[in-house]
């Protein structure tokens, strides 16, 4: 069999629908409030063919440049050849969801406002960067049996041939 480049290659689970999820789409899906500067996340409707993003962009974050009567335009990166592109697609508004994301970043922005402000009043420097969940703490283990009980220690014995 030769092998198939088309624009629709390689999307057997991406561009299908989950196990009792098939059927029409909900009207609040087209009644969706998307403004200009909103962060969405393109999920292409396999069930809807008109506007469907390309299967790269199924999956992606992107920011709105654009809202038109029945699609909206997105910025998205795109990796091509080691540089980082930033690609204007419009999309059917039946393929994409409000993002999660921006809510993580506003609450993080609110946080870090407080904190600078509290920061400013106090005169100590406050890192606002996010760390990485560091290791635990070391600790020690009480003995059974209370302090004044010897501790035995267990040692294999060494390999001897029985024959």
């Amino acid at each position: 069999m030769p092998h198939s480049f088309g624009v629709r290659a390689r999307t057997r689970h991406m561009f299908s629908k989950k196990f009792r999820q098939h059927g029409p789409i909900h009207l609040s899906q087209y009644l969706m409030n998307i403004k200009v500067g909103d962060y969405v996340d393109i999920f292409a409707n396999p069930s809807i063919h008109k506007g469907m993003p390309h299967k790269f962009y199924h999956g992606r974050t992107g920011i709105v440049f654009n809202v038109t009567k029945s699609a909206v335009g997105i910025r998205v990166n795109k990796l091509v050849n080691g540089r980082i592109i930033e690609k204007r697609i419009h999309v059917r508004i039946e393929h994409i969801r409000r993002s999660n994301f921006a809510k993580e970043i506003l609450r993080r922005k609110v946080e870090n406002e407080a904190t600078k402000e509290e920061a400013r009043k106090t005169g100590v420097k406050v890192n606002l960067k996010r760390t990485p969940k560091l290791p635990k703490d070391g600790y020690f283990i009480a003995s059974p049996g209370g302090e004044n009980v010897e501790i035995t220690t267990i040692q294999p014995l060494p390999f001897s041939d029985l024959v």
